[in-house]
């Protein structure tokens, strides 16, 4: 972004000064609850865009905004950390769309009762994959040969993504019956979840957001 991208207006900051009563009671109105901001802004929305309080809160809106520009600009890290999670949330879309993967991710249901079920079950695949992410990586880090081994994986887990498929065939036929359903990697849970220090860093704070 270059300061030629962005188109630089002044704030009315008169508009704001005239209407600043107006809104703080706007503001006091949605924080004591006497009215829901759906109320308000439906009501605000329903009035000429010429009216002051409307043009007041647009102006004062610019203020936050601008801010955050100008700090996304200036500050690298605050653009690689939004352009983190970003990327999270486009990995989860393609999570979604690679477990239902037939009929373009499409519901062939009429009923909203078939519809729910259909989304629980993608659900439960995609809350399945996620847990048994979780436990092979608190396992491996349990196992760590060495403090340092152990700190590599920590910081390739937290600058990672437990929201990962790519070793799941999900094209494949499962047999869930009694003899085949058999842990071939060794993950013992009540053992992970008893380890203590794995799902914490070193200042006690949590493992994975």
């Amino acid at each position: 972004m270059t300061c030629k991208s962005v188109r630089w207006r002044n704030i009315k900051t008169e508009d704001i000064t005239a209407q600043w009563d107006e809104m703080l009671r706007f503001i006091a109105t949605i924080k004591l609850k006497e009215a829901t901001a759906s109320q308000l802004f439906k009501r605000l929305n329903s009035y000429s865009r010429q009216h002051p309080l409307y043009h007041a809160l647009k102006e004062f809106g610019k203020i936050p905004k601008s801010d955050f520009l100008l700090r996304y600009t200036d500050i690298v890290d605050l653009r690689q950390a939004i352009e983190k999670q970003l990327n999270k949330g486009e990995n989860v879309n393609k999570f979604a769309r690679a477990v239902s993967f037939g009929n373009s991710q499409e519901f062939l249901y009429g009923e909203k009762i078939e519809q729910e079920m259909a989304e629980g079950c993608q659900r439960l695949i995609k809350n399945a994959i996620i847990c048994w992410n979780y436990l092979y990586l608190t396992q491996k880090i349990a196992e760590a040969e060495s403090e340092e081994r152990r700190q590599e994986l920590l910081m390739a887990v937290r600058n990672g993504s437990v929201v990962t498929w790519q070793h799941i065939n999900l094209h494949g036929e499962y047999d869930f019956s009694d003899e085949k359903l058999q842990d071939s990697i060794g993950l013992h849970a009540p053992k992970i979840l008893a380890v203590k220090g794995v799902g914490k860093w070193d200042d006690g704070s949590a493992l994975i957001d």
